[in-house]
């Protein structure tokens, strides 16, 4: 047989075992049939939790199959980087929400519609089974803004330069298929030891007072038990993001629609122009770890926030739904339960979101089924068996008030749709050093700090135009 025939016969006998028959169809409709293989990268996340999603889709798509791989985070990025500029990378991949700007060019984004052939069965008396071409709208803007909590629209959409007419569009450049938020974790153990009934819902005079009676230290004025994981830097879980939406809360911009750095800065909207709200949430926050204050509970010595929380040692942490499985492997007899991230009585609330997006490569040879796998996995009826496997709160507004009562995500979940997130530059792990740093420096010398703080804005300044690796 020779090697034109060995061909045909192939798509022969693809085209009976697949279930299409044996019916002729135009050339578009066969080019659209052809076996496409998608690689798909995420972190986390195990195949088990989208083998439901897959399944579904594989009956829409036969001949569409999707390779799921899982990575260490420690070695995602650095393989990911490396396989796209090898051209030996995936088709889909994740990116957290804080990446997208500095992945840009590295995205293919959303088309307006897409083409996909699905199998159709037709007939009365002799039903067979044929493909069928279809062309579907993608999810537009206002899908994405309506259909999705807030802060996912503005992370997503970005501005693209249109390859033919050169104009300035705005365009999708991901979908997540969940969003955490920050909450309070709190050991009601301590609670109720220390006669505290239950955690307060803002950032005041009765929050500063539970710290207190929560803390405890011994005859060398070492903190035996901390009242909250507030104040410090690279012990504390979250540091980073504890801080960033204090000062959100408290009215600061972390950066402006010209993507400046202005956490540093008094907002034209501020009536005290005396009043620099990123200045106060930081002096509020570094207060914790100084031991001339009372509501000291923090220094440098103490384990990682995490740890001293599992071992009954802190009253509050401050995490994600994701640290959930983590407390109970590490103490599954702590009596501890979950609360609202405390907010500045009198202020909107603000949430902080922490979330990863699916994309696609701008070098994949399937940029249009890739994207129809990522709005098929996107979409409520789906995506339910992934959140339900993995437990993490939802993305898409109309699954919230389905999720509120679950005992793991409920808390998280409630706290999506005032949810904010903010550009960290260019290098987002750099960012957190520069924080490190400046909460640091705000302990030693909380007299400099309006210095502090502005060299810590300057800094992170100088990552936010960096260009994509």
């Amino acid at each position: 047989m020779n090697k034109k025939l060995f061909i045909l016969s192939l798509l022969f006998i693809f085209l009976l075992t697949s279930g299409f028959g044996c019916k002729l169809v135009d050339q578009k409709t066969q080019e659209a049939m052809k076996p496409v293989t998608l690689n798909y990268w995420r972190v986390y996340d195990s195949q088990d939790a989208f083998d439901e999603i897959i399944a579904n889709y594989k009956k829409l798509h036969p001949f569409i199959t999707i390779n799921y791989r899982k990575l260490r985070y420690s070695e995602y990025e650095n393989e990911l980087l490396n396989a796209l500029a090898e051209d030996r990378g995936p088709d889909i991949f994740s990116l957290h929400n804080t990446w997208i700007k500095k992945y840009q060019n590295k995205i293919a984004p959303l088309p307006a519609a897409i083409t996909m052939a699905y199998p159709v069965t037709k007939g009365t008396i002799k039903k067979e089974v044929v493909p069928e071409l279809r062309t579907t709208k993608s999810l537009s803007l206002n899908d994405v803004k309506n259909n999705f909590v807030d802060t996912v629209y503005y992370d997503v959409v970005r501005e693209t330069v249109n390859a033919e007419t050169k104009e300035v569009e705005n365009k999708v450049h991901g979908l997540p298929l969940s969003v955490d938020t920050l909450a309070m974790y709190y050991n009601k153990d301590l609670f109720n030891s220390a006669g505290v009934a239950q955690p307060s819902a803002y950032w005041n005079t009765e929050f500063q007072q539970n710290v207190k009676k929560l803390s405890a230290q011994d005859a060398r004025g070492e903190i035996t038990q901390a009242g909250a994981a507030l104040g410090g830097s690279t012990n504390i879980e979250r540091y980073s993001d504890i801080l960033a939406v204090l000062m959100m809360q408290n009215g600061a911009v972390m950066m402006d629609d010209a993507g400046q750095i202005k956490f540093n800065m008094i907002p034209t909207t501020i009536k005290d122009r005396s009043y620099n709200p990123g200045l106060e949430a930081l002096r509020f926050y570094t207060d914790f770890a100084n031991p001339a204050k009372e509501v000291y509970s923090w220094n440098k010595t103490p384990d990682d926030s995490l740890n001293m929380f599992a071992q009954g040692k802190l009253a509050m942490m401050f995490g994600y739904s994701y640290h959930l499985p983590m407390i109970k492997a590490q103490a599954p007899k702590l009596n501890f339960a979950i609360a609202k991230l405390p907010q500045i009585e009198g202020n909107p609330p603000i949430n902080f979101a922490n979330y990863w997006v699916e994309t696609v490569s701008n070098k994949s040879q399937f940029p249009a089924e890739a994207w129809d796998f990522i709005q098929f996995a996107a979409k409520a009826e789906q995506v339910k068996t992934y959140l339900d496997k993995v437990k993490k709160p939802t993305a898409l507004r109309a699954l919230v008030n389905e999720q509120i009562d679950d005992l793991d995500v409920g808390i998280f979940a409630e706290q999506v749709l005032t949810a904010k997130s903010w550009y960290k530059g260019a290098d987002s792990a750099a960012m957190e050093k520069i924080f490190a740093q400046m909460i640091d420096n705000a302990i030693l010398t909380p007299d400099q700090i309006d210095k502090i703080i502005n060299l810590a804005a300057n800094q992170v300044g100088q990552t936010v135009n960096v260009n994509s690796q």
